[in-house]
């Protein structure tokens, strides 16, 4: 038999997020772009980071560090560059 929750993790982590500092939000936004960057580059790589695959297309050279205003504040968004082409 399962046990059912007394408390619902949608309502906490709103609830949190509703009193949270901004830097929490800038945080958790800076985070995401990132991560999202990340795997598209990824994606037009054709391999992930640090992977061998003979699929590859050209390879990552670092990042390009941008300021991006938000209405949470200012996040430094690190877009991937690349050995070839353009990102």
């Amino acid at each position: 038999m399962t046990a059912t929750h007394i408390v619902d993790p949608a309502s906490v982590l709103t609830e949190a997020l509703t009193d949270a500092s901004p830097d929490l939000m800038r945080n958790l936004l800076q985070t995401m772009t990132n991560a999202l960057l990340s795997a598209d580059a990824d994606a037009v790589v054709g391999a992930e980071w640090g992977k061998a695959s003979p699929d590859r297309v050209t390879q990552r050279n670092g990042y390009r560090h941008r300021d991006l205003d938000t209405r949470v504040g200012t996040i430094d968004v690190a877009i991937p560059k690349l050995r070839q082409g353009t990102y």
